[in-house]
């Protein structure tokens, strides 16, 4: 019996779409996956640690909001004042949730941070290579692929912290 995929994911859709479709579809569909692990969850429940390390859902969204902005704003289309963040530091205040922040504030602000990844990386093609502070020069191809791996990443570490909180599983 043929088993039948659901053809409303990006990655299946471009499946014999040229390099750059393949690599947005997959980096997208890592994106949704993130932000369905957090839909519906009230506030204490995306700030609640389940693991010894300080890592929560919402300090997962809030990360990779960063995590956007670092590699493709401010590596590709830099305003003046931008900093490439890359210490120990960084990193771990990237995930630290604020009094102020909400589980939908949090969502808005990594959805707007998406939607401005595409648009700037949507201007350069994948060869195109730029400075970067610690790995001498990157192209967008190499970008894109890196994003791939730490989106889907924290995609994981999502799965596993919403099934410990409510026992939701699977990526859609």
């Amino acid at each position: 019996m043929e088993q039948t995929i659901d053809p409303t994911l990006g990655p299946v859709l471009a499946r014999t779409g040229d390099e750059r479709a393949v690599l947005d579809s997959f980096l997208d569909f890592h994106r949704g996956v993130v932000l369905r692990k957090v839909r519906g969850l009230a506030d204490a429940d995306a700030y609640r640690r389940l693991v010894p390390s300080a890592t929560t859902l919402a300090g997962l969204v809030k990360h990779l909001t960063l995590v956007e902005r670092n590699w493709f704003v401010t590596l590709l289309a830099p305003a003046p004042g931008d900093v490439y963040l890359n210490s120990d530091e960084d990193a771990v205040a990237s995930f630290a949730i604020d009094e102020q922040d909400t589980v939908a504030g949090l969502v808005e602000a990594y959805e707007r941070a998406c939607e401005v990844s595409r648009e700037v990386v949507a201007r350069f093609d994948l060869d195109h290579v730029v400075p970067h502070p610690q790995l001498g020069e990157v192209s967008v191809r190499w970008i894109l692929v890196h994003m791939i791996e730490e989106t889907a990443r924290h995609a994981g570490h999502a799965d596993i912290l919403r099934e410990l909180t409510d026992g939701t599983t699977g990526a859609l």
